[in-house]
């Protein structure tokens, strides 16, 4: 058991909920502890009860109880230079308040307790002036493509709001079996933490949630090209649910290649990667400065690339989606 402790709030927390700075000082807390612990006043931000949704100030003092389950905190991976000198070589786009990087496949967005490196721990190299780049969205580990980044707090709390208000299109390619039909159209499935996989082999489908934890899920999708017995899929999420992309195409019976765990079988062809082939390629958002949208495309990269350059797709394919689709 460790005694009482007190923290300040650093100047690239500013805004950070206290939940989320209790996740990544200690990692060992459960939600639940915390809960508890704000309950009972054990923990209390500038001298005062709060509760786990209170957004943080810089110099702001957070009171820590003796905390169960040490270590007390989790010790940051130290930036160095060649964590600077790794997100700049990812870096595609950069003006005074973002970054857009092209995040490798394979490469975390945030730690955990198994989680060493990742995208977030690097990112505090390019610390100037006590301001960070913070992330606003995030990206499946063994997903690639475009990220943006802001590079200060008043750009995050701008770009979390248009992500977090549907402001934000997305258009990411992906590698399917088979060729969903028709050709263009709109999956409208619900989607739960746990799905559940029917019929075997070719027959195998994953089907739709059914519950309370069943959330609203809905992706556009287009064929881009078809190549044999698979095919080169735009897809666009209207919402954002937990590996929504992955979980709609094999429920449509088009699982994506190397997506062992909605796919099964189906999601392996010979000759290609096993890794997972889905990529965000580009996104249209509003600037965090001038509020006028942009649009930025990142080049497809790694396995995706030689796969790509394997079955004679266009690496530079244009994606136009109908506007109003959902209005």
């Amino acid at each position: 058991m460790s005694g009482v402790q007190t923290r300040k709030v650093k100047a690239d927390e500013e805004g950070m909920r206290l939940d989320r700075w209790f996740k990544a000082h200690f990692p060992q807390v459960r939600h639940g502890e915390l809960e508890k612990y704000l309950r009972k006043g054990q923990v209390r931000v500038a001298g005062g009860r709060v509760k786990a949704n209170r957004r943080l100030e810089t110099g702001e003092e957070i009171r820590i109880p003796p905390l169960s389950n040490a270590p007390t905190e989790k010790k940051p991976r130290q930036p160095n230079k060649t964590d600077a000198e790794a997100v700049r070589r990812l870096i595609i786009f950069e003006d005074d308040e973002i970054m857009a990087l092209n995040k490798p496949f394979g490469l975390a967005v945030q730690g955990g307790s198994k989680t060493k490196e990742h995208l977030d721990g690097m990112l505090a190299a390019l610390e100037k002036n006590g301001e960070r780049p913070r992330l606003v969205h995030r990206l499946d580990k063994d997903t690639g493509g475009l990220m943006i980044v802001a590079k200060t707090r008043q750009a995050a709390q701008r770009l979390g709001d248009a992500f977090k208000g549907h402001d934000v299109e997305k258009t990411y390619w992906a590698l399917v079996a088979g060729a969903p039909r028709p050709y263009e159209g709109t999956i409208d499935m619900p989607i739960a933490k746990k799905m559940v996989r029917i019929g075997e082999g070719e027959e195998e489908r994953v089907i739709p949630a059914e519950g309370e934890d069943a959330k609203k899920a809905i992706t556009d999708y287009q064929i881009i090209e078809e190549a044999g017995t698979v095919s080169f899929l735009a897809m666009r999420p209207v919402t954002g649910r937990t590996h929504q992309l992955r979980v709609h195409a094999a429920a449509i019976g088009c699982p994506i290649i190397g997506d062992g765990k909605y796919g099964g079988p189906s999601a392996k062809i010979e000759g290609v990667s096993p890794q997972l082939h889905l990529f965000c390629r580009s996104m249209t958002f509003p600037h965090p400065k001038t509020g006028r949208n942009m649009t930025l495309s990142a080049p497809l990269q790694g396995h995706m690339l030689e796969t790509w350059k394997f079955f004679c797709f266009g690496k530079n394919a244009k994606v136009e989606w109908p506007e109003d689709l959902h209005s």
